[in-house]
């Protein structure tokens, strides 16, 4: 069997899962997610413990089986603390700031980067350069994080852009200037 898909996901207190077809629906207080379940896994929940199960042993239902723990479980970890992203504004003049749905960030271009922050995500912008993305699914955060990342990565000759804050920046040397020689 998967290692990681025989293992049981389990149910913390105020969590609700209910299994549908084709899907998971994970939830509590305001908090939820949907998880879908592939072709062929199956889930069965036994007291405060969710299991799931695959109907065939082949190399890709093995794989399937695995990867539907995985979701369910950060599914489960996503509506009880949620997920966060951090990242670092490096520049001068760089700067960022929310006003309602929208993220406006300044970015050394020759005007203001506009992003409409989706349904689900909250950004919270700390001294103008940290920013902090939080969310329930783990993959919606780390998906807006990349988008804005990608606004402008940072370059290796000064380290200016965004980068995550546990991102370290390879540097390299600029031009080296010219010797006099004899």
């Amino acid at each position: 069997m998967s290692r990681i898909g025989k293992k049981p996901v389990t149910i913390p207190q105020g969590v609700t899962v209910k299994v549908e077809r084709g899907s998971l629906h994970v939830s509590a207080g305001k908090a939820e997610i949907r998880t879908p379940l592939p072709d062929g896994i199956s889930a069965k929940i036994e007291g405060s413990e969710v299991v799931l199960t695959r109907d065939q042993d082949t190399q890709s239902k093995r794989a399937l089986h695995g990867l539907a723990r995985a979701l369910l479980a950060n599914g489960v970890l996503g509506v009880t603390t949620g997920f966060t992203r951090e990242l670092d504004i490096v520049g001068i003049g760089y700067r960022a700031a929310v006003a309602g749905n929208k993220l406006s960030l300044s970015l050394g271009f020759s005007h203001p980067v506009e992003y409409a922050i989706p349904e689900g995500i909250e950004i919270r912008v700390d001294k103008l350069t940290h920013l902090v993305v939080k969310g329930v699914d783990r993959q919606q955060v780390g998906q807006v994080a990349a988008n804005i990342r990608g606004f402008r990565p940072p370059e290796p000759y000064k380290g200016k852009g965004v980068k995550y804050t546990e991102e370290v920046i390879r540097r390299k040397a600029g031009k080296v200037g010219k010797t006099a020689s004899a």
